[in-house]
C-alpha cells in the first residue's frame, strides 16, 4: 500500500474576519450587503458541511459600529453554529469594534476599554489574541504593555506552537488607501516575534483574502463574510463590493500550516461531484492509506 505524503491534520479551525453587523439590521452603506444574511449563509454551510474544527476563530470588525445591540445578534448566532459544529469560539478586537461593548456582550474577560487580549490552548497549540486597535482611529497599533505581555507569554513555547490572531495585518497592503489604517509600529512588534514559537498569524481588515510572511512567519488575512474589495480595479482606485465574501479553513500540521480561502459564493457544477463515501473508496481502490501522524 502506498501512504499519502501527509497525515491527517492534528487541528483545523475556521478563519472569519469583518462580519460587520449593523446596529439594526440593514444593508451596509446604502448598499445591497446584508451582513445578518452573509453570515447566517456562511454559518449554515460550515454546518451541513460535517466539518469538526478546533474552534471558530474571528479576527475583529464583529460589528459595524460597536453597538450593542449588533453585539446581541452576533453572539447566538456564532455560538449555536459552533454548538452544532461542536467547537469554540475565539474573539478578536477589530477597529470597528467598542471594547468595553464587545467585552460585555460576549462574556470576554478584562474591565471596560483596556485592550482584549486573550490566550487559548487547544491540546499543546496555543492561540494568543492581541487587540491592535487605537481607540478613535482606524489605524492599528500594539502598545508598549502589549507587547510586554506578549515577550512574557512566548518565553514559554508551546508543545505545537503558537497562532497570533490580529485584526490589522502586518503586511504591506496592495491598495494604496489602506496605508491610512494601516498596522503601525510593525518593527516593534517583528523585533518581538523573530525567533519565537508562533507558526501562523491570522489577522483580517483588508476586505481580501492575502497572504506574505512577517519577521519570517507567514500571514493569512481571511475576507469579509460582509463584503469584499474588488481589486481589478484601476491602480489607485479602491472599491468595495456585495461579493467576494468568504472565509479561510486552517488545516494544521506537524510540518506547516494550510490556508484555504472558501468563497461564499457558489457555482454550478463543474465535472463529476465526488461523494465524501465514494471518495473514500476510490483512495481505497488506488491502494493508497493515510499516513498516520
Amino acid at each position: 500500500m502506498i501512504l499519502t505524503e501527509h497525515p491527517r491534520p492534528s487541528h483545523v479551525f475556521v478563519h472569519i474576519s469583518d462580519t460587520h453587523l449593523p446596529a439594526e439590521r440593514s444593508p451596509l452603506y446604502g448598499s445591497g450587503a446584508d451582513a445578518d444574511s452573509n453570515l447566517t449563509l456562511m454559518l449554515e454551510r460550515l454546518v451541513s458541511s460535517g466539518l469538526k474544527p478546533d474552534a471558530l476563530l474571528l479576527t475583529g470588525d464583529l460589528v459595524d459600529r460597536g453597538d450593542p445591540s449588533a453585539y446581541r445578534r452576533l453572539r447566538p448566532m456564532v455560538e449555536e453554529a459552533a454548538a452544532a459544529l461542536e467547537c469554540e469560539v475565539v474573539w478578536a478586537m477589530g477597529n470597528h469594534d467598542d471594547r468595553a461593548a464587545m467585552r460585555a456582550e460576549l462574556a470576554l474577560a478584562g474591565s471596560g476599554a483596556e485592550p482584549v487580549t486573550e490566550v487559548r490552548w487547544f491540546g499543546g497549540l496555543r492561540a494568543i489574541v492581541l487587540d491592535s486597535t487605537a481607540p478613535g482611529a482606524h489605524w492599528g497599533e500594539i502598545d508598549k504593555a502589549q507587547l510586554s505581555w506578549l515577550i512574557a507569554e512566548l518565553s514559554t513555547p508551546a508543545p505545537l506552537g503558537t497562532l497570533l490572531l490580529i485584526h490589522h495585518p502586518p503586511l504591506p497592503t496592495v491598495l494604496d488607501l489602506a496605508v491610512t489604517v494601516e498596522l503601525r509600529g510593525q518593527s516593534a512588534l517583528a523585533a518581538v516575534l523573530a525567533g519565537s514559537d508562533v507558526r501562523a498569524i491570522l489577522s483580517g481588515h483588508v476586505h481580501h483574502p492575502s497572504f506574505g510572511t512577517f519577521a519570517g512567519i507567514p500571514v493569512a488575512v481571511a475576507s469579509s463574510s460582509a463584503y469584499g474589495q474588488d481589486l481589478a480595479q484601476p491602480i489607485g482606485a479602491t472599491r468595495g463590493q456585495d461579493a467576494a465574501q468568504g472565509y479561510n479553513l486552517v488545516h494544521v500540521y506537524a510540518e506547516t500550516i494550510v490556508h484555504s480561502v472558501v468563497s461564499l459564493e457558489r457555482g454550478t457544477d463543474v465535472g463529476e461531484p465526488v461523494a465524501a463515501d465514494e471518495v473514500g473508496r476510490r483512495i481505497g481502490a488506488a491502494g493508497i492509506g493515510w499516513r498516520e501522524a
